[in-house]
């Protein structure tokens, strides 16, 4: 992956023929939904008022899991700990690369207990020392690895100043993005990565420099529908081929499919009250 613009293959309206995609298997941390509740709000989608089926919640994140495990993938759990209600979204608890572990701090007082779990995870693991951070990060909530490069979130969650931290540590260019709709609040919720040279994103959730950023970047990108992120449609999680995707994100899906992708679409309604979805649920390991 380059930090220079790419230039498009085809002019506008031409039609291509896309490429074979190739699936790379990958390893991936998850926690079962054991303890999950909306008991406060701390994003605009949670709202304590509204109930919860845990049942549901546990069987649709089974669902998720396996759909994993059928593709090949490798899939480690974490013990759920009792009173830590959005530990269920791995994905917040670090970002790896390179065998390199960048923990989390989460801004939310609420969610900083669940931080120490996942680092003795980890070095149980036997990954040694997890990097302890010095400012607000939140994981691949707001981290994005493509290729060897690196995209990072601010505006709600992630200290800026993380992405420097972050780049130091794991010896990777990162790219700082803003967000700016308190509804995408993670990168996560706004962006994800198809392989090591594309990404799918919703352009109005971010600023005018980081569109212009990310149109450099990825002239080529797939841009959702805002109907396709409101229901957590770029909360996917792609290994190059097979995109696991929700499967209200009609839009996406055609448009995944129309480039040689094969969507996967699993139902996580009851994580979606949390304001997750399939990415917030993973954890990607790299070793």
């Amino acid at each position: 992956m380059s930090l220079t613009a790419k230039t498009p293959t085809t002019a506008p309206g031409t039609t291509t023929v896309q490429a074979a995609r190739t699936a790379t298997r990958r390893e991936y941390l998850m926690c079962p939904p054991t303890h999950f509740d909306v008991v406060y709000a701390i994003n605009p989608w949670m709202d304590p008022s509204v109930p919860v089926d845990r049942d549901l919640a546990r069987r649709q994140w089974a669902d998720l899991r396996d759909t994993y495990l059928r593709l090949g993938h490798t899939v480690h759990l974490v013990e759920p700990q009792p009173g830590l209600v959005d530990m269920v979204f791995a994905a917040n608890c670090a970002l790896v690369a390179d065998s390199q572990v960048y923990g989390a701090r989460f801004r939310e007082p609420v969610r900083e207990p669940e931080a120490p779990a996942y680092r003795a995870w980890f070095a149980a693991a036997g990954f040694g020392e997890v990097f302890l951070p010095g400012y607000a990060n939140e994981g691949e909530g707001d981290f994005a690895v493509v290729a060897d490069l690196i995209l990072a979130g601010s505006g709600f969650r992630t200290d800026p100043a993380a992405h420097g931290e972050a780049q130091e540590f794991l010896g990777r260019p990162v790219v700082s993005l803003r967000l700016t709709d308190p509804r995408f609040y993670h990168l996560d919720t706004a962006l994800f990565v198809l392989d090591d040279d594309n990404v799918a994103y919703y352009p109005p959730a971010f600023s005018t420099g980081s569109r212009r950023t990310l149109a450099r970047l990825f002239p080529d990108a797939v841009l959702a529908t805002e109907a396709d992120a409101l229901v957590f449609g770029l909360n996917s999680v792609s290994d190059g081929k097979n995109v696991v995707v929700a499967q209200a994100a009609t839009d996406l899906i055609a448009q995944l499919a129309a480039r040689g992708y094969r969507p996967v679409p699993v139902d996580l309604s009851e994580l979606a009250k949390a304001g997750g979805g399939a990415k917030c649920c993973t954890q990607e390991i790299r070793r």
